[in-house]
């Protein structure tokens, strides 16, 4: 990141004493974990600092500390409005409605489309969390056991474990010093990886008995009525996403998850090769090559065919 860019936040973020954080709708561990690295950092500093989610913390990130300070809609005034993890203003949701253009955006997707008065993008950065442990202490800001831990989660989730083809040694050298800082890897892993609710399994059953294959394409949905007869209260796929993305001798993944009659949730993973950032971008979404996603309007069947078609049409997957 720039120096004389850094140097100028952080004279902005001296000068601010209440500050809103946010990040994006149906959040994931990079956004939670972004958000709490930074706020309570803020916090620890003596700021006033307000950390708002629409859809409230999942429940493989309730464990944070701190995730219990997460509001739902803002409430005041604020000197500083900030937005993490997030390259599109409309996927904030409605949170910052009335607080006009946020101060700053910091986010790490290719896609994003620099919406804030500053904006702050590495796409080259493995997560937002991994830019902000860098930030944090360039702002003169500490870095504590409960920052850490959350810093942790966004990089550990973001990266499935160190597993994506983004990971540099940078990422793993920010993640070791993080672990010094108090951060605990395994509970990390194990919480936001490993660990499944009864529900979840039986919602990911759902999805995993209707795949599809074409090809080097795979795909499944997960319809509302799936939702309902599993018990699973999110409005996202529980990450099965990273359950069908890993059959063998397929090039790109997708799986649709129905939001409401006339709304689906589209996610696409790739292999290297494919961008599928750019298919979702002619649905108003966006991502990274690898790892991308959109909200289609249309019934699951109309947003299926459209989506299988373009995917095949741009990416030339076979």
């Amino acid at each position: 990141m720039d120096k004389m860019l850094l140097d100028i936040t952080r004279d902005e973020l001296g000068k601010a004493n209440r500050i809103l954080i946010a990040s994006h709708v149906r959040p994931d561990g990079d956004a939670v974990g972004s958000l709490l690295g930074l706020g309570l950092a803020l916090q620890d500093a003596g700021k006033s600092v307000q950390m708002v989610l629409e859809d409230g913390v999942p429940t493989s990130e309730s464990h944070l500390q701190g995730s219990d300070l997460i509001l739902s809609k803002p409430e005041g005034v604020f000197d500083l409005a900030i937005v993490v993890d997030c390259s599109d203003p409309e996927r904030i949701g409605k949170v910052l409605e009335g607080y006009g253009t946020p101060g700053w955006n910091i986010d790490h997707h290719i896609t994003n489309l620099n919406f804030a008065r500053r904006n702050l993008i590495q796409p080259e950065a493995a997560s937002t969390s991994e830019m902000l442990a860098e930030f944090i202490p360039a702002w003169g800001l500490r870095i504590s056991d409960r920052s850490a831990s959350a810093l942790l989660t966004g990089i550990v989730t973001d990266t499935l474990g160190f597993r994506t083809s983004n990971v540099t040694p940078t990422t793993l050298r920010i993640a070791a010093d993080l672990v010094e800082a108090g951060g605990d890897l395994f509970e990390i892993y194990r919480r936001s990886l490993l660990q499944r609710s009864y529900q979840a399994a039986r919602y990911w059953g759902s999805g995993l008995s209707k795949i599809e294959r074409q090809g080097r394409m795979v795909w499944t949905s997960l319809t509302a009525v799936d939702r309902r007869s599993s018990g699973y209260t999110g409005c996202d796929d529980a990450d099965l996403i990273n359950v069908v993305s890993g059959i063998n001798d397929t090039d790109v993944s997708l799986i649709f998850v129905e939001q409401h009659k006339s709304l689906v949730k589209v996610s696409w993973r790739s292999q290297p090769g494919f961008d599928v950032s750019q298919v979702a971008l002619v649905f108003g979404g966006g991502g990274h090559k690898a790892a991308a996603g959109a909200d289609v309007q249309g019934t699951m069947n109309e947003v299926q065919e459209k989506v299988l078609t373009a995917t095949r049409s741009l990416l030339g997957v076979a």
